[in-house]
């Protein structure tokens, strides 16, 4: 199997102005298809040819290095722009809100937890919503590449519903190094329609 850098799902403009043209260009074309390039580079003539992405993050201790940078790169970054939309719906409805509120107390307490677990990843990585494999949900953050995903992570282990990308990749050429405007920033073009598709998705494999 090879791994290709997926389409984004909107113009590379459509997320202004809270994700300039030029960041996304450069994040999807040129970051994104490293990572794709890399990891195909990686697995080649290997056993993880013949698996799955999530297999092989699922079972990473077992890879190498460039396969697990690379790989939760391509993971990453492809859930990353699958989450976002020009017209998002601005909060969740159904059973996620309600894990929502049971878990954060509610929407506004989460994005103050999620937003805290972005802000205080030293260097490189991403923050995460996630579910546990008890179906309950956490928020965490990770460095560089990896993600709950990931048997190296053995604290926050899970299924990633919602990541942002902290690296400075992702917000540097509007926002510098004010990371904080960039994380508030992402709620404005956050699809929660897209993050509770996922939840769904997680919960009745779970189940």
């Amino acid at each position: 199997m090879s791994y290709s850098l997926p389409e984004l799902p909107y113009a590379v403009d459509a997320l202004e102005p809270h994700f300039d043209s030029e960041t996304m260009t450069i994040h999807h074309q040129r970051h994104h298809q490293a990572y794709v390039n890399n990891l195909n580079k990686a697995i080649e003539g290997t056993d993880a040819e013949n698996e799955s992405l999530e297999n092989i993050l699922r079972h990473i201790s077992q890879y190498s290095p460039a396969i697990r940078n690379n790989g939760g790169g391509h993971y990453n970054h492809s859930l990353f722009w699958e989450i976002l939309s020009a017209s998002p719906k601005t909060a969740p409805t159904g059973k996620l809100a309600e894990e929502i509120v049971k878990v954060f107390g509610g929407l506004e307490q989460f994005k103050e937890q999620f937003n805290q677990a972005g802000m205080t990843q030293f260097g490189s990585g991403w923050a995460w919503l996630f579910v546990k494999y008890n179906g309950t949900i956490g928020v965490a953050s990770t460095a560089n590449q990896d993600n709950p995903l990931m048997d190296t992570n053995l604290t926050n282990q899970g299924y990633p519903i919602l990541g942002v990308d902290v690296w400075e990749h992702a917000y540097y050429l509007k926002y510098q190094n004010k990371r904080a405007d960039y994380l508030n920033a992402f709620w404005s073009v956050l699809d929660w329609a897209a993050v509770e598709k996922k939840y769904e998705e997680v919960i009745s494999n779970l189940g």
